[in-house]
């Protein structure tokens, strides 16, 4: 069931400012977000929208009453099969082209923009023609920056594209023969405003090309406005229902309606699409504790002036009753009280120079507060990895040993002057390996020379003074090897040479280092 939530009497409904900040909350918790819009977030430009009693509808009507019987004809791919009303889609086209060049993008467009800065919008899907969300920054699908290069029918990138438009763009031109585009420039809609559409550049080339070899001419088709009327395919359908399908893949948490009255088939079933996969993000799965799901995701809220239909009970979560604009402020409000995080901003400065101070060079707005912990922590870490100076050297003025630092604040913090590997403010293991290093450094080399000099002409020394005595060493005799006796004959024993137990490898004379140790007994070891 939809629950109905008044924008403009908000403040006297304590449920209604509760519901309102929970949304709030919502969409600054949720990560993969999919706006949804219609001409409604662009009546505050100036521009007007469609059905409404002053729309675009009721003025065609107004100023054609003989020619247009409804306003929808107008935008329907029948009139160009009867040149009058051709000629009166021309000319309104040029008109509404030109109170959209004079319009600014609305809040609601550049909420949607910071959307996209804060990383939460999954994609923009419009109805709208005016090609405004290009204009705070989103890239269009009708952008030129969001088509491959190359031979062949276009593509789009999917990565690129932030905004996908629907109907098109009225700021491009459309061959209806060849099917290039062009930039609509004002040469255009000079034409445009006579009822006169202009010829395509394209096909003009390729046939004056072919008459100047003495070949047929080929037909030469006009360009129109690059807009998608009723009952007419799109030109990049395929690539938009690729779009859709891989967003609906990617399982978004949100869905906002905003500025559209759900009238239009395509956008119906897309709406429902969307809202089917938010709602199977928000619910329980059969294995999944109820935990795991959030209370602010799987929320699909619709932001317009009027209600939706019946059909729409079981699809809306909640209606926003009021200006796209005006609730898209108060998100905003409530989302820089609920999470000031969000919204802090870094500066990088770069000096310019010494009169002249510092300049701003970068900002970089919403920075976590684990991502500034992991820059604080960093910066922290960099300080203490710095080796100081030796504070146990000496003195060189009065040889004495330097002071050594303050105690730390507390037992974790390790001294920022001290060395870590210092013998002082090490482990206990380390003091002993550093203990057994200084003590074999301490030896004086005369005195390691007697333990590895040659004893061979060396005079022995008394045993009475426990000095050492250089002698003969005459090392043990070597073990024979025990091996497994081989069965052979008697004549063959008889040919054997016996072997004498004395040969074997030639004994070696060796002068080792005997140490006499001057004990009770006076006794020689």
């Amino acid at each position: 069931m939809v629950v109905t939530l008044d924008l403009n009497s908000s403040a006297g409904s304590s449920s209604s400012r509760r519901t309102l900040s929970d949304i709030s909350l919502a969409v600054a918790k949720c990560k993969k977000i999919v706006v949804v819009t219609g001409a409604g977030i662009s009546c505050s430009c100036g521009i007007p929208d469609f059905r409404s009693s002053d729309g675009l509808y009721a003025l065609v009507k107004q100023q054609y009453p003989d020619v247009v019987l409804k306003g929808r004809d107008l935008f329907d791919a029948s009139l160009f099969r009867d040149s009058t009303s051709t000629a009166v889609f021309y000319t309104f086209i040029s008109q509404l082209k030109r109170s959209i060049d004079s319009a600014t993008p609305a809040p609601t467009h550049r909420f949607i923009k910071t959307l996209d800065t804060k990383q939460k919008l999954l994609r923009s899907y419009t109805q709208n023609i005016d090609g405004l969300e290009e204009r705070v920054g989103l890239c269009g699908s009708s952008s030129q920056d969001a088509k491959t290069n190359g031979k062949g029918k276009a593509k789009l990138k999917v990565k690129e594209v932030r905004n996908v438009q629907l109907h098109g763009d009225i700021h491009r031109v459309r061959c209806t023969f060849c099917s290039a585009d062009f930039p609509c420039t004002e040469e255009h809609l000079d034409k445009f405003n006579n009822g006169v559409p202009p010829d395509c550049p394209e096909c003009s080339t390729r046939s004056h090309a072919r008459v100047a070899r003495s070949a047929r001419a080929l037909k030469i088709g006009t360009l129109r406005p690059a807009i998608v009327l009723y009952d007419e395919p799109h030109p990049l359908g395929d690539d938009i229902g690729t779009i859709q399908t891989s967003d609906i893949g990617r399982k978004p948490d949100m869905l906002i309606i905003m500025g559209t009255s759900l009238k239009v088939h395509g956008l119906k079933k897309l709406v429902k699409d969307f809202a089917k996969a938010v709602h199977a993000t928000g619910s329980v799965a059969p294995n999944a504790s109820p935990k795991s799901v959030k209370s602010w995701q799987g929320k699909v809220v619709f932001v317009n002036k009027t209600a939706p239909g019946s059909e729409w009970s079981d699809i809306i979560d909640y209606h926003v009753a009021g200006e796209t604009d005006k609730w898209t402020d108060r998100v905003i409000e409530d989302w820089k009280k609920m999470r000031p995080s969000d919204w802090e901003v870094q500066k990088t400065l770069v000096a310019e120079g010494e009169e002249s101070g510092f300049k701003v060079i970068k900002e970089v707005a919403g920075i976590a507060k684990s991502k500034a912990k992991a820059v604080k922590g960093k910066r922290k870490q960099e300080i203490e990895n710095v080796v100081p100076h030796d504070v146990f050297s000496a003195d060189t003025e009065t040889d004495r040993p330097r002071a050594v630092a303050s105690a730390p604040s507390s037992p974790s913090k390790r001294r920022a002057s001290v060395s870590y590997d210092s013998d002082i403010e090490s482990s206990p293991r380390k003091k002993h390996a550093a203990k057994i290093v200084s003590e074999f450094e301490r030896l004086q080399v005369t005195e390691r020379g007697l333990l590895f000099s040659d004893a061979t002409n060396s005079p022995s020394k008394s045993a009475e003074t426990g000095d050492l005595v250089m002698g003969e060493f005459d090392p043990p005799k070597p073990k024979a090897r025990r091996t497994r006796a081989a069965t052979v004959s008697q004549k063959d024993a008889a040919e054997l040479v016996p072997r004498s137990k004395s040969v074997g490898r030639p004994r070696m004379k060796m002068d080792c280092v005997e140490i006499a140790v001057r004990r009770g007994t006076g006794r020689t070891l």
